[in-house]
This record gives structure tokens, C-alpha cells and sequence, in this order.
């Protein structure tokens, strides 16, 4: 970004513009979505303290998963031992905290 400045020197720049960074360990991300999650394995997170004010940078792999506590394969499971609509099984399991059992129960 700034090419041919010493990193020491940046930083003593920013320390004395009261920005402060530090590395932080962690070892996953997770991007609460109400249709989705976005999740960084591994990822590299730089905290950042600026006009205090607190912001996160992170940077890796992104993978996207279900925010659902329950597979396609699980709503169709219940559908096929149910004979209910895909709309009853998902409300089913949604109910039943993704438990199949009680979601087959629960429907018959």
C-alpha cells in the first residue's frame, strides 16, 4: 500500500495518529446471515483501534453454509415418512431444533 516506507516507521505513524493494530489468533469466522453463513477457516484477523472505534479485518477462505440446523436430505427424509409438503417438514424440524425423530413424531 505504501511502498518504500519502513513498517516500523508506519507504525510509529499511526501510534502517533492514535491508531493502534494487533494480530489476533482465531481460528474460525462466522457470518450470521437469516438465509445463510458465511464461514473463514484459518482465517488472518487484524483488530484495529482508530478514533475509538473498534473494527475487525479479516482475511482467508470464505465457504458458505446453511444457517438451517438441518440438511435437504433431512427434510426429505421426514417428507417420505411423513407424506407431508416440504413446508411441514421444514417447520417440523425447525420446531424440533433439527431432531428427526421428533419432527417424523410430531407430524404423525
Amino acid at each position: 500500500m505504501f511502498g518504500g516506507i519502513n513498517p516500523a516507521k508506519m507504525q510509529g505513524m499511526m501510534k502517533k495518529m492514535g491508531i493502534s493494530q494487533e494480530e489476533i489468533k482465531v481460528n474460525r469466522v462466522i457470518f450470521e446471515m437469516s438465509d445463510k453463513n458465511i464461514v473463514i477457516e484459518d482465517p488472518s484477523v487484524l483488530k484495529i483501534k482508530m478514533q475509538g472505534q473498534t473494527t475487525y479485518q479479516v482475511v482467508g477462505e470464505e465457504k458458505e453454509e446453511s444457517s438451517e440446523p438441518f440438511s435437504k436430505e433431512d427434510v426429505k427424509m421426514v417428507m417420505d415418512k411423513t407424506g407431508k409438503s416440504e413446508d411441514e417438514a421444514k417447520d417440523a424440524l425447525e420446531k424440533n431444533e433439527g431432531d428427526i425423530a421428533a419432527a417424523i413424531m410430531a407430524l404423525k
